[in-house]
């Protein structure tokens, strides 16, 4: 049986972020994730986290300036350095949240990335994360939501993988970027099992909760588990209606949070 991690810069937006662990809990999810946890202390997350019994499955690492419209570092030729101090930063909160896994988004084409950088990025870090017991994944992301965005294909991450070849690099799986992008989710899913330390999920076309659109949620998490995967399935949806009234969705999937 999957087991599911809130996403907690999409879900449980109706209060403030450090309240989301608690409504997070108090929902049923035994593990949570998030896109970035650099605005609190790890000490205030930890206390969180601790005091709802939960598990940090994910976060990524700073992604530059955000609001200049950057979306990661690690491809971006001449921002190694930026890169190295963002990943000793991630590894930090990692180390003090107990967390497994950190997520190192490439970047922006447009602003200067080369598949050299990104390759000699990741090797440093998947070296580096090792020290601290951490893996460290790659996630192809739809150019759709994120026009521009250097790594789009799932052929694309195993490729970088495999020329990396560090062993606790592995492939963060969105199935909502997936179909948008190439589709055949459920031959990937089997194609990419061993490779695959961590799923997404929501359904297009609008990105909302697992039960309504394009894709059989049912029957998908039924194939995770036949895989043998045994990680976190990370809820980084839209709620449509409000996020406690649409977890309905895990009674009509036939899943469990926990």
């Amino acid at each position: 049986m999957p087991r599911f991690a809130a996403n907690l810069s999409m879900m449980f937006t109706e209060v403030p972020f450090l309240d989301r662990f608690e409504a997070a809990a108090k929902a049923g999810f035994k593990g949570v994730e998030f896109l970035f946890p650099y605005d609190h202390s790890a000490k205030e997350i930890a206390a969180r986290l601790e005091a709802n019994g939960l598990t940090l499955a994910l976060f990524n690492l700073p992604p530059g300036d955000w609001t200049k419209g950057e979306r990661g570092l690690a491809a971006m030729t001449g921002r190694e350095a930026d890169f190295e101090a963002a990943l000793r930063q991630a590894l930090s909160y990692a180390e003090a949240l107990r967390c497994l896994r950190v997520h190192a988004m490439a970047g922006l084409v447009h602003h200067g990335t080369s598949r050299a950088t990104y390759v000699a990025n990741l090797r440093k870090a998947a070296r580096m994360a090792k020290d601290f017991g951490v893996e460290v994944i790659i996630e192809p992301i739809n150019t759709r939501d994120i026009p521009g965005y250097f790594l789009n294909h799932t052929s694309e991450a195993r490729a970088i993988i495999y020329e990396v070849g560090e062993p606790n690099l592995g492939l963060q799986f969105d199935i909502y970027h997936r179909q948008i992008v190439d589709g055949d989710v459920a031959t990937a899913i089997r194609e990419y099992a061993r490779l695959t330390r961590h799923y997404q999920i929501a359904n297009p076309p609008d990105r909302g909760e697992p039960d309504e659109g394009e894709l059989n949620y049912a029957w998908l998490f039924k194939l995770i588990d036949e895989t043998g995967f045994d990680g976190w399935i990370g809820c980084e949806y839209r709620p449509r209606r409000g996020t406690v009234e649409g977890l309905k969705w895990v009674e009509r999937c036939g899943v469990r949070l926990g």
